[in-house]
């Protein structure tokens, strides 16, 4: 039997080239692409895959986020963070988030397949640039327990809610997009602001694109 993979990138030409190397695994299937971390979190609802191949940077809604919201829901499903990103803070946040697989995007082909066969023996893989500043981060968070990743005091929701205000929807939008009342947005982004000590979209949208909460460039 097959295992199944879904394919979360932002870019149409990544996803084509990752499919046409799976596909000549016979004993792994892409059953879904998706271009957001919303998709990707509504596919792993809807197809169960055994695992999703996760780009961090994309609309919407992150990699990270749309991470943490899978492995949240109870699903079995699987997480490989497929990135350009080899910082400490990058790495961090997805093993947080709950991915059990970091994979640099410049290697990926070679790689991909052995990170998807590591991942699904139940083993953690790390491009080998990665283990050293996974070790390094560790290192120096037991030297330093106090430290905290940026944006530790948001909620998830919060998180959510500064990525799609970064991204320049209203908040009309953001409501409709969660499906939660005008006011409530309001009132998270209040509280994003007081958290952040920033009071204006502009230097929370700076804050985003600087912690990777969002993919855009200002």
């Amino acid at each position: 039997m097959s295992s199944t993979i879904v394919l979360a990138d932002d870019h149409q030409i990544l996803r084509n080239g990752l499919r046409a190397l799976l596909e000549k695994e016979h004993d792994l299937e892409v059953v879904g692409e998706a271009d957001n971390g919303r998709i990707a979190v509504e596919m792993a609802k809807k197809l169960s895959p055994a695992l999703v191949v996760m780009d961090i940077g994309m609309p919407d809604l992150n990699g990270v986020e749309a991470t943490r919201q899978i492995i949240a829901n109870g699903l079995k499903t699987r997480v490989i963070a497929l990135s350009m990103h080899s910082q400490s803070q990058f790495v961090g946040r997805m093993l947080e988030a709950g991915a059990t697989g970091y994979l640099l995007k410049n290697c990926a082909a070679k790689e991909l397949v052995k990170a998807i066969r590591t991942v699904l023996a139940n083993r953690i893989y790390l491009s080998p640039s990665i283990a050293g500043v996974v070790v390094e981060d560790y290192v120096s968070f037991r030297r330093t327990p106090a430290n905290h990743s940026a944006g530790t005091g948001l909620t998830a929701r919060e998180r959510e809610v500064l990525q799609l205000m970064a991204e320049g929807n209203s908040t009309k939008e953001i409501a409709a997009n969660l499906h939660l009342s005008v006011k409530t947005i309001e009132t998270h982004r209040q509280h994003i602001m007081e958290k952040l000590d920033i009071h204006s979209v502009a230097g929370l949208t700076k804050y985003a694109i600087r912690e990777g909460i969002t993919p855009f460039e200002v």
